[in-house]
This record gives structure tokens, C-alpha cells and sequence, in this order.
């Protein structure tokens, strides 16, 4: 009986340490003088609210630069990271076999010349035989085919002749804008083979404007509502320290796609004259400004509270002003909100102090005439931004 008692009166005193330890560890925790904030005054401030996102940066113009036809390459005068003009070679295949077929059709075409010459003749002739009723009918008919046929092979020969030329055109590939070099990888006298057949040509080289770059983004699916085309936007680079830019919202994706376990909408942002410090793959974060107050009533974000009627679909949003140790129940229209503060836009003045949590019930004055809701209904804090767009 008496180990009993011991073992009792040990364990109970273990318990006393242990909930006496926790208690001073949880105190040490608070820092020295701390008190829990249960008012606000209500001040004139500035508010912005903005949608914060990252990117990753990108040229607004990318082409992978692929022959039209078959051949070796002969010329290939820039490589990586080169600055290119538009018009100036990117690359030439040879083009020796054409040019002999080139010249194949030029005699070709002198001598479908020659023929439709002498066919024309003939016809001629025998038109004037034939009107004199010196040859048969059939005869002439033969001449006026002949000359037919020799035009026909004219015609052939020069359209042949053309599509050499065309050809001829497209061995030697030029820039088609101001560009970089960012990728090139073949070499001189290496065999490539074109666009129209099956593997859709050999690459030679990937060229881009790295002047207009665009940042592709992926916007959460509950602020893409917010956003609009030719919207400007802040743009800061990760790997270029204090750099900071403005862009363009140039498009966003009429569906929505999954990444990172996030439903979201790609969004392309333009940078126009961004410099050669930003480079192609750099991360961007964003900062998409939605809506500003200046110089508003605002109050913390906790001390709206929010109530739903019974039946209605509508919210009221209330504040309780502080009065005489008195909680007064004031209905309140809200404005522009960011993650911190709402704007009072009616119902409010500036050196008004309110609750930041719910009063006793006892202390709440009822509300005045007029003032929708009940005091002592169901109540939750604001916790979101609301945005007046």
C-alpha cells in the first residue's frame, strides 16, 4: 500500500515539472512584453494589390533554320553566338549539280526554240497551201499539231527551267530578321536533306531575336480572371541583380493546362529592348499590379467579418467600432484589398478604432436603424483580398 501511495505522489509530481517546463519553454518562445493586438485604428493609406508569379524568360522569336532542298553543305560563315543581320548568309549548300542541270535547260530551251520556229513555218506554209486547196486537209491538220506540240515544249522546258532556277534560289539560306546564332549543329561538308521529305529536313541552325524576349508564366486559375491583354506588368531577373523591367500581357491561353499539381493558364508576357544581360532561359518573377487606392480609409484585413443571411445569396460586411469600452456593430462597404488591408469606402472615419476579433456578446450594441444583419448571427473574419475591378 505504501509503494502504491509513492508511486502515485512520484508520478504526480513528474506531471507538475513537466506541465510547469512546457508552460515557461512556450513563454520563452514570445518575445519580451508581448501582447496579442485586439484593436486597429482605422488610417488613411495607400494600398496596392497585385498577383505575384514566375517565368521563365524566352525569345519572342525562335526559328529553327532547315534547307528547303537536299545538299552538302559549302558555305556555313556563322556559329554560335553570333549577331546576324537580316539578309546577311546563314549558310550555303553546293549547288554544282544544279547549275549543270542549269545549263542542260537553257540549251534544252534553245532548241525547243528552233523547233517551234521551223513547226511555225510549216504550219504557215500550209495554211497557205491548203487555202488553195494544194494539200489535203489532213495534212494540215498534221502541221497546225506540230506547232502546237513545239510551243508545248517550250513552255515545258522554260517552267523546268524555273523550278531549277527556284532551286538555285534555295540553296543559299539568309537571315530572316535580326538575329543570334544559338545553336549550329552541323558542319561544313556535311550531307543534309530538306524540309519536304519525311523527317522534316536536317537542322543547321536555331536563330532568335534576343532583343524582344517574352516570359512564359502560369497563372493560378483563381487570378487569371484578373488579368487582361496589353496590361503592363513589373519584371524583375533572378541572375541580373537590381535589373528591373516593365512588360506586356501579350496573350493568355483560352484553356486551362496542369503544372506542378497547379490548374493554371499560360500567360505570354512581352520585354521589348531588354539589353544583352537577359538571356534566353533566365527565371523572371512577375508582379501583376490589379488594383490601387491612394490616400483610403483602410482597416486590417481582420477586422471585416463577413455574415450571410439566412436564404440570401448576399453578404454583409460589418466592423465593430470600439465606444466607451462598447463594441458598435457598423456596416461597412469595402474597396480595394491587399493581403494585409481592406479600403473602407463607406461606413468608416479615419481615427475610428475597431475589434481585430470577435467581442463578447454582451458588449455588442445592437445595431442602429437601417443597419442590415444581426449581432449575435454566425460571423468569420475576411481573410482574402476583395478586389474592386
Amino acid at each position: 500500500m505504501n509503494k502504491l501511495i509513492t508511486f502515485v505522489v512520484i508520478v504526480a509530481v513528474a506531471g507538475t515539472s513537466v506541465w510547469l517546463w512546457l508552460g515557461q519553454k512556450k513563454d520563452n518562445n514570445k518575445p519580451e512584453g508581448y501582447t496579442r493586438q485586439t484593436t486597429a485604428v482605422a488610417e488613411s493609406r495607400d494600398i496596392r494589390f497585385s498577383i505575384n508569379a514566375a517565368g521563365e524568360i524566352g525569345p519572342a522569336d525562335q526559328v529553327s533554320v532547315r534547307p528547303e532542298v537536299n545538299g552538302r553543305i559549302l558555305e556555313l560563315p556563322v556559329d554560335i553566338g553570333d549577331t546576324v543581320r537580316k539578309g546577311q548568309l546563314l549558310f550555303a549548300l553546293d549547288d554544282r549539280d544544279l547549275q549543270i542541270e542549269k545549263e542542260s535547260q537553257l540549251k534544252a530551251i534553245e532548241r525547243a526554240k528552233l523547233q517551234l520556229e521551223q513547226a511555225e513555218r510549216n504550219y504557215l506554209r500550209s495554211q497557205s497551201l491548203f487555202e488553195e486547196k494544194l494539200i489535203s486537209k489532213e495534212l494540215f491538220e498534221d502541221t497546225a499539231t506540230a506547232y502546237e506540240l513545239a510551243k508545248n515544249s517550250l513552255a515545258q522546258s522554260e517552267k523546268t527551267l524555273e523550278l531549277n532556277q527556284d532551286r538555285l534560289r534555295k540553296t543559299r539560306i539568309v537571315a530572316p530578321f535580326d538575329c543570334t546564332v544559338l545553336t549550329r549543329p552541323v558542319s561544313v561538308g556535311q550531307a543534309v536533306s530538306g524540309s519536304g521529305g519525311f523527317n522534316s529536313g536536317t537542322e543547321v541552325l536555331t536563330i532568335a531575336n534576343l532583343n524582344d524576349m517574352v516570359i512564359n508564366a502560369h497563372i493560378n486559375q483563381a487570378d487569371v480572371a484578373r488579368l487582361k491583354v496589353d496590361q503592363q506588368v513589373g519584371v524583375q531577373v533572378e541572375a541580373v541583380a537590381g535589373l528591373k523591367m516593365t512588360g506586356k500581357v501579350e496573350r493568355i491561353a483560352p484553356q486551362a493546362t496542369i503544372k506542378n499539381n497547379i490548374k493554371g493558364f499560360a500567360v505570354r508576357i512581352l520585354l521589348a529592348n531588354v539589353g544583352n544581360r537577359v538571356r534566353p532561359g533566365m527565371t523572371a518573377n512577375i508582379q501583376i499590379p490589379v488594383a490601387s487606392a491612394d490616400g483610403v480609409v483602410a482597416v486590417p484585413l481582420a477586422a471585416v467579418f463577413t455574415e450571410r443571411e439566412p436564404g440570401s445569396q448576399q453578404s454583409e460586411r460589418f466592423v465593430y467600432v470600439i465606444k466607451s469600452g462598447e463594441y458598435e456593430r457598423r456596416s461597412v462597404e469595402i474597396g480595394v484589398s491587399d493581403y494585409f488591408y481592406a479600403e473602407v469606402q463607406k461606413g468608416l472615419a479615419p481615427g475610428e478604432t475597431v475589434a481585430l476579433e470577435q467581442p463578447p456578446k454582451e458588449k455588442i450594441i445592437a445595431p442602429k436603424s437601417g443597419t442590415a444583419g444581426n449581432a449575435g448571427g454566425p460571423r468569420t473574419a475576411l481573410i482574402q483580398p476583395t478586389v474592386a475591378i
